[in-house]
């Protein structure tokens, strides 16, 4: 049984496909990555998912069935020197015939060479590779390693799996089972939901609410202590490089709000705290067109500019480039006409998909189709001088304006 004062999220990890929550398509009775390990198949994999779904748990679990040596490595506190000490405790375990499973956390924040520098080794099986990642690996792990790993998509946990994952580490022994904690229906769905689907996230701060209260014989929570210890273990899982909405959203509102010197605060909790300068990046060009759009289009080049930035330099050399797209943004002028806009506009598509593309606007490449009218009193814009009376939408939206 784990030691008590190993962290909740620790104790609970799942030693058997029965024990965990969630991923149903990959883990479920009779699917292959189930099948695979239960086997005791050892195959290179990456997992793609958001945090807290249980990529390193799913990692240990093979490990386990596959009764093979696990080595571990985080892609932000590891470097090239780090990985060849493992690759050789790897090559001296074969010479005894015993495997080695080397889980890369984070993989996507490694270079291209620091996977170029792993790639003979997956390749000559010396080692079996499973990178976990929360970026799309087809842009951030090399081909080589791609073509030689299955990838699995991971899916981020819904209140029901939290729920129950909280429910069992207030019941198991290794986890709060030995202590009398009582906390309503309601405020553990609270919980679970606040939770993001990061299950992590959920027990540390069902722990945390805990050890508020650890000198009470009898511990009841309420939805304030649940919020409070949200609070604290966002922050604690800050430290660790976690995704953090708590923060990025004060990081959003900050720049809605103008206040340049707000943004740059919380810019700075994030990526001093460890956050993927990338997953910053991408909600800064998100904001760029969402809340900016036409009132400044400048700003979405500035932020593509920074994401080009970290995506070539890394961190801390991008820290400076983030730094100008969020001051920037806070700085420009907003407008969520764009937003809103396409917002009516979808609205509109899935109301109206039945709806045929006039024909004048189709294109005629065979003769049928021009004797049928396809084409036909088409003008092409460039051939006038001025504005082209034609109409582009279906006829029963003619007229129709979104902004």
């Amino acid at each position: 049984m784990p030691d008590k004062n190993t962290p909740l999220a620790a104790r609970m990890r799942p030693q058997t496909f029965d024990e965990f929550v969630g991923q149903e398509h990959l883990v479920g009775e009779g699917k292959l990555l189930r099948k695979l390990a239960e086997q005791g198949k050892l195959t290179s994999a990456i997992f793609w998912g958001p945090p807290g779904v249980g990529k390193t748990t799913l990692a240990h679990m093979i490990a386990n069935y596959a009764e093979a040596h696990m080595e571990m490595l985080s892609a932000v506190r590891s470097g090239k020197k780090d990985l060849l000490a493992c690759l050789a405790r790897a090559e001296k375990r074969l010479e005894k015939e015993e495997k080695t499973l080397l889980f890369i956390d984070e993989i996507h924040r490694w270079s291209k060479t620091q996977q170029d520098t792993l790639l003979p080794y997956v390749e000559k099986g010396k080692v079996t590779l499973i990178g976990a990642t929360t970026e799309n690996p087809s842009f951030e792990v090399i081909h080589a390693l791609l073509s030689r790993s299955r990838v699995f998509v991971l899916k981020s946990l819904t209140t029901k799996d939290i729920v129950q994952v909280l429910v069992f580490a207030l019941k198991a022994e290794k986890g709060l089972g030995t202590k009398d904690i009582q906390i309503k229906k309601e405020i553990l769905e609270l919980l679970a939901e606040r939770a993001g689907g990061d299950a992590r996230v959920a027990l540390n701060a069902l722990e945390l609410a805990v050890e508020a209260q650890s000198s009470e014989n009898k511990i009841t929570l309420s939805s304030d202590d649940i919020e409070e210890a949200l609070q604290r273990s966002i922050m604690v899982f800050d430290k660790k490089g976690d995704a953090f909405y708590s923060i990025i959203s004060a990081l959003h509102k900050s720049m809605r709000g103008s206040d340049a010197h707000a943004s740059l605060y919380w810019l700075a909790r994030m990526v001093e705290a460890g956050a993927d300068p990338l997953y910053i990046a991408r909600r800064v060009l998100r904001f760029a067109s969402e809340d900016i759009g036409m009132a400044n289009s400048e700003a979405m080049i500035q932020a593509n500019a920074a994401y080009d930035a970290c995506h070539k330099l890394g961190y801390p050399e991008c820290t400076v480039h983030l730094a100008q797209a969020v001051v920037y943004c806070a700085k420009s002028k907003k407008s969520n006409l764009l937003y809103t806009a396409y917002g009516a506009a979808a609205k509109d598509a899935k109301n109206t998909s039945h709806l045929s593309v006039p024909k004048h606007l189709v294109n005629a490449p065979t003769k049928m189709m021009k004797n049928m009218g396809y084409g036909k009193g088409y003008k092409y814009n460039p051939d006038y001088d001025g504005k082209v009376d034609q109409t582009y939408f279906p006829d029963e939206l003619v007229g129709k304006a979104y902004f």
